[in-house]
């Protein structure tokens, strides 16, 4: 369930971070969802590791939302950086 959990947070983090990060518009709705995916899992895994409790265990919280957001955002500004794409909008990010 842990897994399926971080994929389903991560689709719904991945559509928040494309409301966050402005300037990307190109990769979509889908890519955002697919970013946010990865973004999750990488979230979720790195907050295990440094506290040695999965953030998934048990209920949905605002942690475990916020690790998904959090993770979301960050792969899709790396994934920005790498490809070369520039910020033009006007986002909080």
């Amino acid at each position: 369930m842990t897994i399926l959990g971080w994929i389903i947070l991560g689709a719904i983090a991945g559509w928040v971070a494309g409301l966050l990060v402005k300037g990307d518009e190109g990769m979509g709705v889908i890519g955002h969802i697919v970013l946010g995916i990865v973004g999750a899992l990488i979230g979720g895994w790195v907050v295990t590791l440094i506290t040695n409790e999965d953030p998934m265990d048990g209920v949905l919280d605002i942690s475990s939302l916020l690790t998904a957001i959090i993770g979301a955002v960050v792969v899709v500004i790396v994934v920005n950086m790498v490809t070369g794409r520039s910020r033009t909008g006007s986002g909080p990010i």
